[in-house]
C-alpha cells in the first residue's frame, strides 16, 4: 500500500495509474509527511508519549531529535544517524522515515524501518518529490533508499530493549 501524509497532494506524490493497475491501495494518515510505500521488508512502529510527563517533547524539532536519537542508539548499528528533519540514514541512504501527530497532552510518533525493502516499489508507485531533504542530493528513490543490516526479529528485540 501507499500511505500519504494528511496534507500531501496524492496526485503530486503517487503514481495512481501504477497503483490502480497493480491493485495497490492508497491511504491517508492523520500525521504529516510525504508518501511512503509499505510492503515486504518494511517494519512499521508507533510510540505514544505524554507531553504532560515529558514536557521537553513539546518542541517539535527537539522531539524528533530525542526520539530518533534513542531509536538509533537502540538499533546499535554503527553509522545510523539522524538525517534531514525526520529520517534515519545509514551511509547516506534513508532507512527510516518518521512523522508525528500531536495533541494538547500527547504525541504519536510513528515511522518505518527498512530491513529488506525493495526500492523498486517506491520507483513504481511514488513520484519523485519536489521537496527533498538536502542529504537526498536529488537522488532517485532507488539510489536514496537503503536497508538496515538487521533481521526484523533483531530490530524488534533491540527497540523493545532500548525503548523500555
Amino acid at each position: 500500500m501507499v500511505v500519504v501524509g494528511r496534507s500531501t497532494s496524492i496526485s503530486d506524490h503517487v503514481d495512481l495509474d501504477a497503483c490502480r493497475a497493480d491493485g495497490v491501495e492508497v491511504l491517508r494518515r492523520s500525521s504529516g509527511g510525504g508518501a511512503v510505500v509499505l510492503g515486504p521488508g518494511c517494519l512499521n512502529y508507533a510510540i505514544a508519549l505524554s507531553l504532560v510527563s515529558r514536557p521537553e517533547l513539546m518542541d517539535v524539532a527537539g522531539s524528533f531529535c530525542a526520539i530518533l536519537g534513542q531509536i538509533a542508539a537502540s538499533l546499535g548499528v554503527p553509522g545510523v544517524a539522524i538525517a534531514g528533519y525526520a529520517d534515519l540514514s545509514l551511509h547516506g541512504r534513508k532507512v527510516s522515515g518518521n512523522a508525528q501527530r500531536r495533541g494538547r497532552h500527547a504525541l504519536l510518533h510513528h515511522g518505518t524501518l527498512l530491513y529488506d525493502f525493495d526500492p523498486r516499489y517506491a520507483v513504481r508507485y511514488l513520484k519523485e518529490p519536489a521537496r527533498q531533504p538536502a542529504y537526498r542530493a536529488a537522488r532517485p528513490h532507488a539510489d536514496f533508499l537503503g536497508n538496515l543490516p538487521l533481521s526484523v526479529q533483531l530490530i524488534r528485540a533491540r527497540l523493545m530493549a532500548g525503548l523500555a
